[in-house]
């Protein structure tokens, strides 16, 4: 694969930050140390615009390219998931509780060698704002960095962004206009009766039976509420109540996530599940105390900036489709695409156990190609003015 050669040169210190980066996981908006990593590598290769604190730890840093030319943004996430690791890796995570399952780390790396070799070049026009974002995991990092304001304060004028893809083989590229991943919303339920002794039910109020009808009725609003052509999910992912077999509890609690692309078959998921769980309550005389949060939009890459990716895509490897099955995974990513235009692609990075699993490990063989789809998408876009 024509991996740009410079960037071939440096791929074993690719693989270095990545390792470093994989010991030493980061949560949510709390990536300051990576973000430090991060930073002292940007300076070592000479960049000096670079401002921190951003969505709290989060960095953009601007290299300047030769003359007048437009800004586009590149994006990398840093934070990592709560849970334990299983890869047995020599470098695999030294914070207990915390690892790098979903390939932030590999991404981090593969934008801080498009950087070092953007910034050793420069042969491009304009200039390029690198984006490193923490809490794609959870709150919405994106959002977040949006909302303060970084495609206005550096003059983004598009945005693009890469994921790890294990399910797909190495090197092979992947993306779709339009959809490409779903909306996410969650919901939270309190149900409260009157416990009481298990052999006197009639004493009580129990919230078991009304929590047992919602779970069978939220299933109807797939099968029976939405256009069999649209996709939606609705899981129902927790229910706890009950403490002893012989007690009928005071409360139950259920949660779970709502999945979609389409914005009136979001608007109608909610609504239902507002019915379903005030009608249910009724019926069963309990009380009920519904927490329903929107999060993250669907993520709908850009047509023409979708192209323009794929194209480039070519330029580094044979296998690329713009025919992608769009996911119904979320990705806050997407937030960066309702300010701007631009795409969203995923790496293969050879089959093995998937994102969020305590075995995957992103491949260091993928960041060069990464880095060189960064570089040259840059180079592609913002050619130098002869």
């Amino acid at each position: 694969m024509p991996i740009i050669n410079r960037i071939a040169e440096y791929a074993a210190e690719m693989t270095g930050w990545r390792q470093h980066l994989h010991r030493n996981p980061e949560l949510s908006l709390d990536c300051h140390e990576t973000a430090r990593f991060v930073v002292s590598k940007l300076r070592e290769f000479g960049i000096s615009h670079i401002h921190e604190g951003i969505a709290q730890s989060g960095v953009v840093a601007i290299i300047d390219g030769q003359g007048a030319g437009p800004v586009t943004g590149l994006r990398a996430d840093m934070d990592a998931l709560p849970m334990e690791e299983e890869t047995g890796a020599d470098y695999r995570s030294q914070v207990p509780g915390k690892m790098h399952a979903c390939g932030h780390d590999g991404h981090t790396a593969m934008l801080l060698g498009a950087a070092k070799y953007l910034a050793e070049t420069r042969r491009f026009s304009g200039k390029v704002a690198l984006i490193f974002q923490p809490a794609e995991e959870t709150i919405g990092g994106g959002r977040i960095m949006v909302e303060e304001g970084i495609m206005e304060r550096f003059g983004i004028e598009e945005v693009y962004a890469l994921h790890t893809d294990p399910a797909r083989p190495l090197g092979c590229f992947s993306t779709r206009p339009g959809p490409l991943m779903a909306a996410v919303d969650d919901f939270e339920l309190v149900l409260t009766g009157r416990g009481g002794h298990a052999a006197h039910p009639d004493a009580c109020i129990d919230p078991v039976p009304c929590a047992l009808a919602i779970g069978q009725a939220l299933q109807t609003v797939v099968s029976r509420n939405t256009d069999p052509l649209q996709s939606l999910v609705v899981s129902l992912t927790v229910i706890q109540t009950g403490s002893a077999s012989n007690v009928i509890p005071e409360t139950a609690r259920l949660a779970g996530t709502v999945r979609s692309f389409d914005p009136a078959i979001r608007d109608m998921a909610e609504r239902r599940i507002r019915e379903i769980v005030d009608g249910q309550a009724q019926a069963y005389g309990v009380s009920a105390q519904l927490d329903y949060l929107r999060s993250y939009p669907p993520t709908i890459n850009h047509a023409a900036q979708t192209r323009f990716a794929a194209d480039v895509a070519r330029e580094i490897s044979p296998d690329v489709t713009e025919e992608a099955v769009p996911s119904m995974g979320a990705e806050d990513f997407s937030y960066m695409l309702e300010a701007r235009p631009g795409a969203f692609l995923y790496l293969g990075q050879g089959v093995g156990p998937f994102c969020h699993h305590p075995k995957f490990d992103f491949n260091d063989e993928a960041a060069p190609m990464g880095a060189s789809f960064f570089a040259r998408l840059i180079e592609t876009r913002q050619p130098l003015n002869v």
